[in-house]
């Protein structure tokens, strides 16, 4: 595992850019947050401040892998080409025009 995917040297990572700017430092811990990987394990207390800032970190983050939901079947697995690896619906423009040649049964 490299440094910059070990989760607890992340975490502390985290914690140290943030912490700095904490308007209450000193006030007792409000959370404690650990992580276990297979070889290490580690907790740190986080003030209100920090925590608030992981959990906006965390509802921020978008997977790269995110190309939206499937309009056919609900799906959440569009590959690159907009292809839905559940139904195999093609999205984008080229789905639609897929789809408007399929319902008009033209060729495509």
């Amino acid at each position: 595992m490299t440094a910059s995917s070990d989760p607890a040297a992340v975490v502390a990572a985290f914690v140290e850019r943030v912490a700095p700017y904490d308007p209450a430092p000193g006030v007792p811990p409000v959370a404690l947050v650990g992580v276990r990987t297979a070889g290490d394990e580690a907790v740190f207390p986080l003030s209100d401040y920090v925590l608030r800032a992981m959990c906006e970190a965390l509802e921020g983050y978008r997977d790269p892998l995110d190309r939206g939901t499937c309009a056919g079947c609900g799906g959440r697995r569009l590959d690159d080409n907009l292809r839905c690896a559940e139904c195999g619906r093609v999205h984008g423009i080229l789905g639609e025009v897929i789809a408007r040649h399929a319902a008009h049964g033209s060729p495509a």
